[in-house]
């Protein structure tokens, strides 16, 4: 199974929905960190929800999705952009292990919160915040929606640690045009007796036929998601600019080089005194 994002409509309706199935880029994730089965469980319906909530937006930028906590896990994010490039990254406390079905209230513990940040490459950053008063992510997305964004959605997302998939549903608003009021209710009612097994195993066009055969649906070409980490030497050299000279000097003075590593992708980047002089060529040394 490839790692897919699917878009579809309903011909003539405010309808619109996304269904997404991820395995390779979740992989790439979880080869680089070592999650309990139970936080990779929770990761990877947080990484498909970044995918299927980036998939609504028509802005060139990156959404992240970021659940806090005072419980066993203090903080899981996942982010995704416009291309589909996804990564994410879990923070856990010493109380681990816990069970491996644990809900994600159960996780995170009291004061949850849940975080939705988008960062267009143009324009200003949003954020919103939610209480996580669900017990699943899809429940306290659905409640962000309800408080937030005034649109009706529903989420229905699936793992079974490896593979991810999930798939949602939003009523853009009513059309003139559109007389089958019955179009909404109708179609969560047909979603609603999809089956996690079915998500996670059958094809996104198997998945859809078997749902909604009797209505017209349109499907666009689908696009592939990837794990693609966002660090880089120059954002990192970026960072360093920002703490200042005299900070970077001391570093250096005391460990001989400066070395930053990224919690994402683990890839760790040195710079070397000289590194640290070509940084700020306006001062004289």
């Amino acid at each position: 199974m490839s790692d897919i994002r699917q878009r579809f409509y309903f011909a003539d309706s405010p309808v619109r929905g996304e269904i997404v199935q991820l395995k390779q880029s979740l992989a790439d994730i979880f080869e680089r960190h070592s999650y309990p089965s139970v936080i990779q469980q929770r990761l990877a319906e947080l990484v498909t929800a970044s995918v299927l909530l980036t998939a609504t937006l028509k802005l060139e930028g990156r959404l992240s999705l970021q659940a806090r906590g005072t419980g066993a896990l203090k903080m899981m994010m996942a982010e995704c952009n416009h291309h589909h490039e996804v990564r994410a990254i879990a923070q856990l406390s010493d109380t681990l292990p816990c069970p491996n079905q644990a809900s994600l209230a159960e996780l995170l513990g009291t004061d949850g919160l849940l975080v939705i940040t988008l960062e267009p490459n143009q324009g200003q950053r949003y954020q919103g915040i939610v209480a996580l008063e669900g017990e699943t992510i899809a429940a306290c997305l659905e409640n962000y929606f309800a408080q937030s964004e005034q649109l009706p959605t529903r989420l229905w997302l699936a793992t079974n640690g490896t593979v991810g998939a999930g798939l949602l549903l939003q009523a853009l608003p009513q059309s003139e045009a559109d007389q089958d009021a019955d179009r909404w209710p109708r179609l969560l009612k047909i979603t609603e007796t999809l089956q996690p097994a079915e998500l996670l195993d059958l094809s996104t066009n198997e998945v859809l036929y078997r749902l909604y055969h009797e209505e017209s649906v349109v499907l666009p070409a689908s696009e592939a998601v990837t794990f693609a980490c966002t660090c880089s030497r120059d954002n990192t050299a970026n960072a360093l600019i920002s703490i200042g000279e005299a900070e970077c000097e001391d570093i250096i003075a005391e460990q001989g080089s400066i070395r930053l590593h990224c919690q994402f992708c683990h890839t760790e980047y040195v710079f070397s005194a000289g590194d640290i002089r070509r940084l700020f060529p306006h001062q004289l040394h």
